[in-house]
């Protein structure tokens, strides 16, 4: 079966890949995360991709950054639902890329991260195919997390720590004691020092 692989990151795709290889799956990948800011982030990602795809052997095209208004509009339209909105957006670009190009399914690597909402990815995509006509490749690569780790290593690829979003870099320094809201130690809050 030839599989239109949906990209999120270099470091996941490395297992995904490598598993779907093995099983006689053709794969060819596809980069579309407009979810990913600022642009210093985006270009990082990019990127490890394109450089898992050269030692992988592995076609990769991927999206220009462009305009993050789509994404903005997809997901403001349902903040409760926001992470469901983006993974539907770029799984439905995926499809559509797919269905074009006549490949026999397409699938993701975000399936692999612990860290991403599995049911929400499986459900986006599920509706995504059963709205574009091409089936959706299933597989819980989540037990293999830990196998993305060496190769990545071994070919130097960014490994990031959050989605990608504003939104969820925002929760991970407010996390971490961050919060953007709050004043830094040390000054007044018209910036000046203290």
């Amino acid at each position: 079966m030839d599989i239109l692989l949906h990209i999120c990151c270099g470091p996941c795709a490395t297992y995904v890949t490598q598993y779907l290889s093995t099983e006689g799956h053709g794969v060819s990948g596809y980069f579309y995360n407009p979810n990913i800011h600022p642009y210093g982030e985006y270009a990082r990602r990019l990127d490890a991709a394109h450089v898992w795809a050269s030692s992988a052997g592995v076609s990769l095209r991927h999206e220009d950054m462009g305009d993050p208004t789509e994404w903005i509009t997809e997901v403001a339209a349902s903040l409760s639902n926001r992470c469901w909105a983006c993974y539907r957006l770029r799984l439905l670009k995926t499809a559509l890329l797919a269905k074009d190009e006549a490949y026999d399914a397409f699938s993701t690597t975000l399936l692999i991260s612990p860290y991403q909402k599995h049911a929400e990815i499986v459900a986006a995509a599920q509706a995504v195919a059963r709205e574009v006509g091409v089936p959706f490749y299933y597989q819980d690569f989540r037990p293999h997390f830990r196998e993305t780790f060496a190769p990545a290593r071994k070919l130097g690829l960014y490994r990031q720590n959050y989605c990608g979003c504003l939104l969820s870099d925002y929760e991970k320094q407010k996390m971490k004691g961050n919060d953007p809201r709050r004043t830094p130690r040390g000054t007044k809050a018209n910036g000046t020092e203290k």
